[in-house]
């Protein structure tokens, strides 16, 4: 096993130690509605986008696998149909945990599904869908992950971008190299205006960036750009297209343009003490992200702004 694959485990089973320390049973499930067919799920984890409609049910990410069963309660709350595609953003736990128990309470059509991969069967389980670099780090042989193979993703691409129609609704799939990680997707409902980012963009923290798992700040930078280029704002740059984040609250795309703006700052100061010498203890003395300490730092937990610097740093010394 590459130290890489190795280190990517260690994140994983990091995700699944944190969510075995957390309880759970008292964690309730917030529906937040978006649009009239697409709502926010908000427990332990990710946010959950459903998308609802004549066809059925799309969920965008997972959360925990705890927080499955009252995740499947809070979407039969909003429609009696079947739940057809799971689609994952990337592979973290938070985001993938729920996989296989979400999908197996649904299923597919007979006849096929949007991306032809079916055939004429149906199947008794909805389809998984994710790019294919999010397959293969959850199946590559030795990996230390603790997402069983029921949670893979079933349908996968591996270019730039992937199309299909459902509820009568175009549903477009953006691939974000190394970014977050190199599995990230952005997932737009066009009619209905609403961009799910995954962890390329959140409210609550400065941008986690897995360099193990194939991260990198400039492909954070390039994701929020996608973004900000995807949405369009509505009156006085406020409205208009509405982005549901991995994790905060759902926004548009001035929060995205001040998030974009405040990595783009941030990275550029690093490189430029980078430039004159510094070295990584320097820089961190140096305090590059003090006007957004307020906002997005943090002392301690799972990401912090001395790790969040120190990444940043050793993204932009390392030898390509």
């Amino acid at each position: 096993m590459t130290r890489a694959y190795l280190a990517l485990g260690l994140v994983a089973l990091a995700g699944l130690a944190a969510a075995q320390q957390q309880n759970f049973d008292s964690v309730q499930i917030e529906t937040v509605q978006v649009r009239p067919n697409i709502h926010m799920l908000v427990g332990a984890g990710s946010n959950v986008t459903v998308h609802t409609g004549e066809d059925g049910v799309l969920v965008v990410d997972t959360q925990f696998a705890p927080m499955s069963d009252k995740i499947l309660a809070a979407v039969r709350a909003l429609s009696d149909k079947p739940i057809r595609f799971v689609v994952n953003t990337h592979m973290h736990p938070d985001h993938i945990g729920g996989n296989e128990r979400i999908a197996s309470a649904g299923g597919t059509r007979a006849g096929g599904n949007v991306f032809g991969d079916i055939g004429n069967a149906a199947r008794n389980r909805a389809e998984i869908v994710a790019h294919e670099n999010v397959l293969k780090r959850l199946s590559f042989p030795g990996t230390a992950t603790p997402a069983p193979q029921g949670a893979w993703p079933t349908v996968t691409f591996f270019g730039d971008q992937r199309d299909m129609l459902f509820n009568g609704e175009a549903v477009q799939m953006f691939h974000q190299p190394a970014a977050h990680t190199d599995g990230d997707i952005l997932v737009f409902f066009r009619r209905s205006d609403v961009l799910s980012t995954g962890d390329v963009f959140v409210t609550t923290t400065y941008p986690y960036i897995d360099v193990a798992g194939g991260g990198h700040v400039n492909g954070i930078i390039a994701a929020l750009n996608r973004i900000i280029g995807i949405a369009v704002p509505s009156n006085v740059e406020e409205g208009g297209t509405l982005i549901i984040p991995g994790h905060g609250r759902v926004t548009d795309e001035w929060e995205v343009v001040e998030y974009r703006d405040m990595v783009t700052i941030i990275r550029d100061r690093i490189q430029t003490m980078i430039t004159r010498g510094m070295t990584i203890e320097q820089v961190k003395a140096a305090r590059p992200t003090i006007d957004y300490d307020a906002r997005f730092g943090a002392d301690s937990g799972f990401w912090t702004t001395t790790m969040f610097v120190e990444t940043v740093y050793r993204n932009l010394t390392a030898k390509s």
